[in-house]
Parts: structure tokens; sequence; C-alpha cells
């Protein structure tokens, strides 16, 4: 979700969902080669596109990593590693994995309370619940997040973003406090107190990073490598004091790859951690698939959504195992790359191999690299993530239930938790879908020259319902959301007829509470003296209502499969009464 635009994917009618079955594992190194040929020729200009997304993802991942409490190495190990894997056994020909904005306020927590053992441990059980999903097929359930909540969590964490890196982008001195509220004033508090080589190096590199794609001949550049570039060379030469670096608050990244470790597992920690690692698998199924969304809307692509869940699930099992941390699909890293050209799975093995040699090759310079100019970068992240414009459009123009979850999933994303948000959220929308679901359930009752046309064009009984005989109609799923509609109808024919007949042609389904009531207000008319009878019901609700009782508390010869039959039944049992 971050640097993507949130409008882009809204209107985009690609759904998340593929048709395509599921690969076993053992087919994801052949898909990764499968249709990404290109003729010799072209071969050198297609690598030289790819590893564009590799030097975009050097600082974004650095930047990610010191921002979720890790290392900056951490954050390159993770691209690597998530880069490669995603790629390999994904399902999407273009997407690019690694660690993301979205993360960092859920790792940033779990990072301060169990530390970055326990972060790894809870990336490891994420890893194994999103394979879970991808191979029970849960992917296309992710698509029924409503948009006011994915808009209203995404724009919170672009606020807390922006307003975390406050302290590198000014050089201020550390702050205390537990929710965001109290760490805000804080930081307005010292904010007089800001650093002023820190706070020119930052606003530099903010500058470079917007200015950089609006300039002709920079703009094949990106704009944070740009930023990155002149921020180093800049302390490197003039060494400013107080001016906070990798170097002093990291002692610069590590020449070479990390090898494999295994993290300290234990009961109690799986336990303690279960939680968050269910967070951290959800978020990254939402983002991994949206972003998937996105790239097939400007590649034309469509991607398998239960394969890119085993993909990401893989990545996050083995990332931990080699220094990293959480990843899923780089919305942004995934737009460039399909920008610069790339076409198939080769574009992220080449971005992860392209980070390979900034570790092993570069690392030494990463020494000077400001903080201020990472948190620059963030800031665009941020401000990118918050979609100002979407969201202000979403407020004006949407329905003003959709507006009050949109608003409520910001405040508490921002206030209290992101999973507090989204569960909130998601249970506000799902009240909501099931109020307009229940309001758009009719229960009416039939007029007697309507019944007669279309009992005579049937060829039912001629002369229509006798006197005594009520007839209403369903229209919409009978659902415990409906059941009131149908009561209170019922209610309002004041005086008992002889009989009732009940259409329901046009109900597609019936849930349990449904059933219930049907029964129980066939049971108290049966009191009253009154013969419901029922009709048309499709295979599955007849079905239903067999399974359930409810044909049987009728009574036999009281469920017809037409209206001409159940007028006919009708008739005779008002004679009879």
């Amino acid at each position: 979700m971050p640097s993507a635009s949130i409008s882009t994917l809204l209107s985009s009618n690609v759904r998340i969902d593929h048709p395509m079955t599921t690969r076993s594992l053992n087919d994801c190194a052949a898909r990764s080669m499968a249709g990404g040929a290109l003729p010799p020729q072209e071969l050198g200009i297609e690598h030289r596109r790819r590893r564009i997304v590799g030097v975009v993802a050097l600082p974004l991942a650095m930047a990610f990593a010191i921002a979720s409490g890790a290392k900056p190495e951490q954050g390159l190990y993770t691209a690597i590693v998530a880069g490669l894997l995603v790629s390999a056994c994904g399902g999407s020909r273009v997407q690019i994995a690694g660690p993301t904005g979205a993360f960092i306020v859920i790792l940033s927590g779990i990072t301060a309370k169990h530390g970055i053992d326990g972060l790894q441990i809870a990336t490891l059980m994420a890893g194994l619940i999103l394979l879970a999903m991808g191979l029970t097929r849960l992917g296309s359930v992710i698509r029924f997040i409503p948009a006011p909540v994915i808009v209203g969590f995404t724009a919170g964490i672009g606020v807390i973003i922006f307003v975390g890196q406050w302290r590198d982008f000014f050089g201020l001195p550390a702050v205390t406090g537990d929710h965001f509220h109290q760490k805000l004033v804080h930081l307005l508090q010292v904010l007089p107190q800001m650093h002023p080589a820190t706070t020119m190096i930052a606003v530099l590199s903010l500058l470079l990073v917007v200015g950089t794609p609006r300039v002709r001949w920079l703009q094949r550049m990106p704009g944070p490598l740009v930023a990155l570039v002149a921020a180093t060379a800049i302390q490197a030469v003039f060494h400013f004091d107080g001016v906070a670096t990798i170097g002093s608050a990291f002692g610069g990244l590590p020449r070479g790859l990390p090898g494999l470790t295994l993290p300290e597992v234990t009961l109690a920690r799986v336990l303690e951690l279960a939680g968050p690692a269910f967070t951290i698998a959800m978020l990254g199924a939402i983002e991994s698939l949206l972003s998937a969304v996105v790239a097939d809307g400007m590649a034309g692509t469509r991607h398998d959504s239960n394969q890119e869940l085993i993909g990401q699930g893989l990545a996050n099992i083995v990332s931990p195992l080699f220094g990293g941390f959480a990843a899923t699909g780089a919305i942004a890293r995934t737009a460039t790359n399909i920008r610069n050209g790339g076409n198939s799975p080769l574009a992220g093995m080449t971005h992860a191999v392209t980070l390979v040699l900034v570790v092993l090759f570069l690392a030494p310079l990463a020494a000077n690299v400001p903080l201020a100019a990472l948190a620059a970068i963030l800031f665009v992240v941020a401000y990118n993530m918050s979609e100002l414009r979407h969201f202000a459009r979403m407020v004006r123009r949407a329905p003003r239930a959709d507006v009050a979850i949109l608003l409520i999933t910001f405040a508490l994303t921002v206030l209290t938790d992101l999973v507090v948000a989204v569960n909130i959220g998601v249970i506000l929308a799902m009240f909501q879908f099931l109020r307009r679901m229940s309001a758009s359930v009719e229960v009416s009752r039939q007029d007697a020259p309507d019944l007669e046309h279309e009992l005579s064009r049937d060829g039912g009984v001629p002369s229509g319902l006798p006197p005594g005989v009520l007839v209403y109609g369903i229209d919409g799923p009978f659902f415990f959301g409906a059941v009131e509609n149908f009561e209170r109808a019922l209610i309002q024919t004041h005086t008992d007829p002889r009989v009732l007949l009940i259409r329901l042609r046009r109900v597609p389904f019936m849930d349990m509470t449904g059933l219930q009531t049907l029964e129980e207000v066939i049971g108290k008319l049966k009191q009253r003296g009154v013969v419901v009878v029922l009709c048309e019901a499709n295979a599955r609700v007849r079905q239903k209502l067999m399974r359930a009782g409810v044909l049987a508390t009728l009574g036999e010869g009281n469920y017809q499969d037409t209206l001409a039959e159940a007028a006919e039944r009708c008739a005779r049992l008002a004679q009879e009464r």
C-alpha cells in the first residue's frame, strides 16, 4: 500500500481471486522461469531495467527496517530472501516483495515488546499461517474487506509513520509516551530543539525525493536513491557534528551475507506471539493481494491469489532464518518493476541479486548514510500511503455510513491499535451490510388482480383465489436480518385469514434463523386456525425446509412447487373451512 494509489486499486476491474488451481511447491522453480525468455539481443537491456528495482529497494529496505526497530542490514536481507522466493513461488509474474511501510506500525510494536527475536519468531509463525491460507484456498476471501476499512487504516498508518519520523528528520531528542497522542505532544514540545544540520540534510533529501521525477534528465533515476546518495556524500565530505548516521547508530552495515540461524522457539513464546503472528499474516495477505491486483491492472496480467499466499508464506518462513523479518508484496517496487519493463519473475530475482551485490561490495559506504535522509524518504512513503485526495473524496462522496466506518477505522488506527481498528472496522462494515441487506428484503401482500392474471397465464384456477386466502411474497434472502420485516408484514394483516399462501420464488437462500422463524409462525397460525401453504421454493431452499422440519410442520400437501398447484390447494382448503 505504500507509494500506491488506492483509488487506482478501487477502480480496478481485476478480481483478486483466480480460477487457476494452486500449484504444488515442487513446481515453484519451474514456474519462475516460464514465459520470461527474451531474445539474446534484448536480454542486456532487460537486465539493466530490472536492476532499477533493486536500486529503488535499497533505501526503502533500510528505512523500513530502522522504522520497524530492526537493523538496516536486516531490511536488505529481508528484501533479498523475499524477493527471490516470492518471484519464484508466488502467484504474480511481476510482484516484488520485501519490507513495506504498512508493516512498520505492527513490527515496531512487536520489536519494542518482544525484541528482535520475538519479531522473527512471529514472522516465521505468520509465514506458516500464510502458507496454510494458500494451501486451503483462502486467497479470495481477502477481497471481502471493505474499501472504507482499507483506506482508513492505510491513512492512519501513514499518519503514524509521518509523525514517527520527526525525531530523525529534525534531529530531536528522544521522547516518551506509550500512545500516539502522548508522543505527538512531546515531539511538539521538543521541536524548538531541532538540529540545524540534520534538518538541512533532511529537507534537501525530501526535495530530491519529490523533485527528481520532475526533472526531465533525471526522470529515469529513482528519487529515493538520488536523495540517499546526495545526503551521504554531503555527510561524508563535511562530517557535520550531531548528525545521526547508520554508522553512528548501528555501526554501519556488515560486509557479507548472514548464515542460517534458527530462532529459539518455545511453546511459551509461540502462545505469546500467536496474536502478533496472525496480525502480520493478515496484513501481509491483504497488502500482497492488493499489490497483485494493482500489478494486474498495470501489466494486463492475472494472478493466482492462493499461489501468491503460498509464495508469501515461504518468504516469511525463510526470511527470519537469515536475519530478516516480515515481508510482503510492495506496490511501489512492483509498480517500478512494471514501468521499467519487468514482465517475468526474473525481474524480482534480479532485484534480489542487485541487493546481494550491494551488501557484498558497497556495505562500507553505508556508514555515512544520514538517518535524516531515510526519514525524508519515509515522509514521502507516509504521504503516498495516506492518499489524502482519495481520503477526502471518499469523505465527501461516500454514503454517510461508509464515511463513519472510514473515520472510525482511521481514528482507531492512529489512537489505539491497527488490529483493533481493522477488527472494529470490519465488524461495523458487516453490520452495515446486514442492515442494507435486511432493508432490501421485501415481504409484500399480493393483490387479487395480479394473481388472477398470473394464474390464468399459467393455466391455474380460472376464477382466481376465493375469499379468505391471503398471498404474501418474499423477495430476497430470508435470513436473520430479514425476519423482522416478515413478522411486521404478517402483523399488518389485522385479521386472520383462513389460508395464508407464502410464495418463495424469489428467495435465493434461507439461514437457520429464517427457518426457525418460519416454523414458529406456522405453528402460531395453526393455533389460531390459519392454514399456511408454501410454494415455488428453489431446490436448495426446499431441501433446507425439509431438513429443518418446516415441511412436516406445514402438513401433508401444504407445499406445492408451482403457484397454480398452490392456488388449487388453497381453494380446496378455503372451501373445507
